[in-house]
């Protein structure tokens, strides 16, 4: 399986570490109690935003390159890579979460994106530089990250028929008690709501498979299975990866 995403997917499917102790183990937790002899590949990438991923070409900025940028899981090859649409896979599997939560930076000049990982982290010149250089992206609405997806959908179909799974994303905070929204703007729940919205109606015109993160959380109560607006806990992630291997076996590619 070829994963692009971050947390959600990689803790879900691959291994979820907490504080250096092994919380969750991943798909093949799963494949091995109820599908033995079968045994998940995982290639896993980050990713920043669709529109980066749309706009990269593989080449990194020689200036960027140059300098030591402190990006964590965020490397430089992984935002301008273009391995989601050159690596043979089973199945690819992708998340709508950075779309609805990352905040890019744009070139001035080139229009190249650029995630600066903990902004504050980064040596002062570094970010002089980038604020020479780099203006905010701002925000992608649920309407321009769909219209992306449709176009990343298109050029994998180009080359593949492996199924595609896009995780959505759960819409409730924890302990949330706000009742009148008036004068608030945009609020993390709207914005979840109009891009799981967003991912339904994609997968009706494209057919995808959506991993309704929403739905499972909701059924199995999101004050117990929610950390935070985004980030959950490891029975969350293990929950997930039993969707993913149901939506698999479903789709016919897990074997006998």
């Amino acid at each position: 399986m070829f994963v692009k995403g971050n947390v959600d997917v990689h803790d879900s499917l691959h291994s979820c570490m907490i504080g250096g102790t092994l919380r969750w183990n991943g798909i093949n937790e799963v494949l091995r109690q109820h599908h033995p002899g079968t045994l998940a590949r995982i290639k896993h990438e980050t990713w920043t935003r669709s529109d980066a991923l749309l706009t990269a070409d593989g080449v990194i900025d020689a200036e960027l390159a140059a300098r030591s940028f402190k990006l964590g899981p965020f490397s430089l090859a992984s935002q301008f890579s273009q391995a989601l649409f050159e690596t043979p896979a089973d199945a690819i599997i992708l998340t709508i979460q950075p779309d609805m939560a990352t905040q890019l930076l744009r070139h001035r000049a080139t229009g190249q994106f650029f995630y600066p990982y903990e902004m504050m982290a980064q040596e002062p010149e570094h970010r002089n530089w980038l604020a020479a250089h780099y203006e905010p992206a701002g925000l992608l609405t649920a309407e321009q990250s769909m219209a992306n997806f449709e176009q990343i959908i298109g050029r994998i179909r180009s080359r593949t028929d492996a199924p595609i799974l896009i995780y959505n994303v759960s819409v409730t905070i924890p302990g949330e008690t706000v009742h009148c929204l008036q004068g608030l703007g945009e609020t993390f729940t709207t914005r979840a709501r109009r891009f799981t919205l967003g991912l339904a109606e994609l997968s009706e015109k494209t057919g995808i498979s959506v991993i309704d993160v929403d739905g499972l959380l909701a059924r199995s109560g999101v004050d117990r299975m929610k950390l935070n607006a985004l980030h959950i806990t490891p029975e969350a992630h293990e929950l997930v990866a039993r969707e993913v291997v149901r939506v698999l076996d479903d789709l016919g590619l897990i074997g006998p």
